[in-house]
């Protein structure tokens, strides 16, 4: 029984959903980039007349959004909120599907351990995820090479911004998975990614509005905004080790819980 290949047919079609979306998202939002750069004076105007709380909230302080890099950040945030509502799903629904359709029986009286299982459906769905993160570099080169209006750009901030989704990805999957083996049952996954997701980028905003640098190492909203990368060449290493440990810590909870955790079937 190969269940790696199960979980991959399972999930391909929500996988090339979630990739065209977030593709033509960021498509759309790159596409009106030529309309801000035109006018560099205007932009900056109406920028200055935006509460500077409203401008942290969103991402965009301290940034040039005529730039290239500036008004990717907007752009990227998001699509930080999509690629984190899509990690959450496979998160919160993995080790929770057979319990919730009640067909835990047929699972778990086959021939396999709950370790092959476990990291059969892991596997499934960070490949489903790297197929997202693929479509996600790929739109972004795509669209600042057809809509950077001309505009020069540095790609090493482009590589630093794109090289960290994969951790993103992994702090809403490892987070979802955790979650889901500590509640008794999930009856809606939609609700708790969207909880999740929304709630971390909630936590960011309102740190970043009130000046509480303290909220900043829960979200990975923090982690990993991009106005950070701009102003200041690199992001917080210490949030990096922070979001590293809460997956390790996530993934190796959830497999433990997982393996003591009294699945009910049908029956």
């Amino acid at each position: 029984m190969n269940i790696y290949k199960r979980e991959i047919k399972d999930k391909l079609k929500s996988t090339i959903v979630w990739s065209i979306s977030i593709f033509a998202l960021i498509m759309l939002f790159m596409s009106i980039f030529p309309v801000f750069s035109r006018d560099a004076t205007t932009l900056k105007l109406m920028m200055d007349n935006y509460p500077e709380e409203m401008l942290k909230a969103f991402g965009m302080s301290g940034v040039d959004l005529g730039s290239v890099a500036g008004y990717f950040t907007m752009t990227l945030l998001f699509t930080q909120i999509c690629l984190a509502i899509q990690a959450s799903n496979y998160g919160f629904s993995i080790l929770s599907l057979e319990e919730r359709e009640l067909t835990a029986d047929f699972l778990l009286t086959k021939p396999v351990t709950r370790t092959k299982i476990f990291f059969s459906k892991f596997a499934a769905a960070f490949t489903a995820l790297t197929i997202t993160n693929v479509a996600t570099w790929g739109s972004t080169y795509l669209s600042i090479e057809m809509f950077r209006n001309g505009k020069d750009y540095d790609i090493d901030i482009f590589i630093k911004m794109m090289a960290t989704i994969v951790l993103f990805q992994l702090f809403f999957l490892g987070v979802g998975m955790v979650i889901s083996m500590l509640v008794k049952k999930v009856k809606s996954v939609l609700t708790f990614s969207m909880s999740l997701s929304f709630g971390m980028y909630i936590l960011s905003a309102f740190g970043s509005i009130i000046g509480e640098d303290t909220l900043g190492y829960i979200t990975p909203f923090k982690y990993f905004e991009p106005n950070t990368l701009i102003i200041n060449g690199a992001y917080d290493r210490t949030m990096i080790y922070v979001c590293i440990t809460v997956i390790v810590v996530s993934l190796l909870a959830s497999y433990i819980l997982y393996n003591k955790r009294n699945i009910h079937s049908a029956n």
